[in-house]
C-alpha cells in the first residue's frame, strides 16, 4: 500500500467542507496543499476562503492551516497555483460576493461587480504570506460571460517563461434560446509573459452546439513544447471529457475541443501531469463511470492519443484531483475522497513513479 495523509477532514480547523484541491511543490522541496475552506456548508457559494497546509517531508506531514485568500463573507476559489522558475509562488483565483450563486450568474440576474472576478497574489516564502490580491478581470474575462472559473488545479510555468492558467466561463442564450434558462460552457485560459505583472486571454472556444461543452480544464506541457489541454465535457454525448492541443503557448488551439473516450469517467474534474524521464502523460480522476468514484491514474506515452490505467487509489467514493512531481522518484496525488461520499477529506497519497511508467 502506497503512503497517505490527510490534510483536510470536512469539520474541523473552522470549516464544514473542504473542496477543490491542488498542490505544487516549490523551488525549496515544499509541497503546497491549496483548497476551499466553506466555513458553513458544502455548498459552491457562501463564505469560501482559499485555505493551505505546507509539508517539508514530501506529503507524509502538514503544517497548520493557512488562510491565502479570503473575501470577507464572500467566496474566494478556484485556487490556480503555480511555482515560477524564480521560486515565487503564484495564486491566481476568483472571487465572488456571498450572494452571487452559480445560477444566478449563469442566468446574469446579478451585477457584474457581484459576479465571478478574477485575482491573483504571491508568496516569495513558499506560502507562509502572500502579497496584497490585486485585480486582474478587465484582462481575463471578456463583456458577457457570465460564470467563470479557473482550473481547478496547478497552473503551469511553460518553458518559455510564460505561465498558462485554463480556464473557463458561461456564455448567455442566444438566437432562439434567448428568454430560456439554456446555458453554454465555454474554454478559453489565461497567459502572462512576465511572471504574472499583466495578462492577456488565450485560446477561447465558445462551442454552442451541445456536442462538446467545455468546463473545467487542466493542461500540460508535451516534451516537444505544444500544450495539451484536458477538459469536462458537461454535454451528455460522446463522452465526459474531452481534448485539445495548442501550438503557440495556449494562444489558440490547433483543431476545437473534441472527445476523448479513452478517458472514461463521470462529469468530473481532473489533472494532468507531465513527467520527464521517462516521458509519460499522467491523469487522475474518478474512473467509475456512472457515480464520482474509483480514483484512478491513467498514463499515456503518446501525448494523450491513448490512455491506460495504472494505479488505483480504493473503490471509496472520489471526485476531484490535482497531481504534483514531489522528487524524482515520487508522485503526489491530492484528492478528495470518503467512506461513504466524495467530500469528506482530502488525502494527499505518495506513488512510486515506477508504479505509474
Amino acid at each position: 500500500m502506497t503512503e497517505a495523509s490527510v490534510p483536510f477532514r470536512a469539520g474541523r480547523e473552522g470549516y464544514a467542507s473542504y473542496r477543490i484541491p491542488a498542490v505544487v511543490a516549490t523551488a525549496t522541496g515544499t509541497l503546497l496543499a491549496f483548497c476551499e475552506g466553506r466555513v458553513t456548508s458544502a455548498s459552491d457559494h457562501g463564505r469560501i476562503d482559499i485555505v493551505l497546509k505546507s509539508s517539508a517531508d514530501g506529503g507524509r506531514t502538514w503544517g497548520p492551516l493557512r488562510v491565502a485568500a479570503a473575501n470577507g463573507t464572500g467566496l474566494a476559489g478556484n485556487p490556480a497555483p503555480v511555482v515560477l522558475d524564480t521560486g515565487r509562488v503564484l495564486l491566481v483565483h476568483i472571487r465572488a460576493a456571498a450572494t452571487a450563486t452559480e445560477e444566478l450568474i449563469r442566468q446574469g440576474k446579478v451585477k457584474d461587480a457581484d459576479g465571478r472576478r478574477v485575482w491573483v497574489q504571491y508568496s516569495d516564502d513558499d506560502g507562509v504570506t502572500w502579497s496584497e490580491p490585486a485585480e486582474i478581470t478587465a484582462s481575463v474575462k471578456r463583456p458577457g460571460w457570465r460564470w467563470y472559473a479557473t482550473t481547478p488545479g496547478h497552473a503551469l510555468q511553460l518553458s518559455t517563461g510564460r505561465v498558462v492558467v485554463p480556464a473557463n466561463h458561461s456564455l448567455p442564450p442566444t438566437g432562439t434560446d434567448v428568454g430560456t434558462e439554456a446555458r453554454y460552457n465555454g474554454g478559453h485560459c489565461l497567459l502572462s509573459d512576465d511572471r504574472g505583472e499583466t495578462w492577456s486571454i488565450g485560446y477561447v472556444d465558445d462551442n454552442t452546439d451541445g456536442y462538446i461543452n467545455v468546463n473545467e480544464t487542466t493542461a500540460a506541457e508535451l516534451p516537444d513544447g505544444s500544450v495539451y489541454f484536458n477538459t469536462r465535457n458537461d454535454s451528455p454525448s460522446p463522452g465526459n471529457r474531452a481534448d485539445a492541443r495548442s501550438a503557440d503557448g495556449g494562444e489558440s488551439l490547433r483543431t476545437p475541443f473534441r472527445p476523448q473516450a479513452g478517458l472514461a469517467g463521470p462529469v468530473c474534474e481532473g489533472s494532468l501531469l507531465q513527467l520527464r524521464d521517462p516521458d509519460v502523460l499522467l491523469f487522475s480522476g474518478p474512473a467509475y463511470p456512472d457515480a464520482r468514484a474509483l480514483m484512478t491514474v491513467r498514463a499515456s506515452t503518446n501525448n494523450g492519443t491513448t490512455w491506460r490505467p495504472v494505479y488505483t487509489m480504493d473503490g471509496l467514493p472520489a471526485a476531484y484531483s490535482d497531481l504534483v512531481r514531489v522528487d524524482a522518484s515520487t508522485v503526489g496525488i491530492l484528492y478528495e475522497t470518503g467512506d461513504f461520499g466524495a467530500y469528506e477529506r482530502i488525502v494527499f497519497r505518495r506513488l512510486p513513479v515506477t508504479r505509474l511508467t
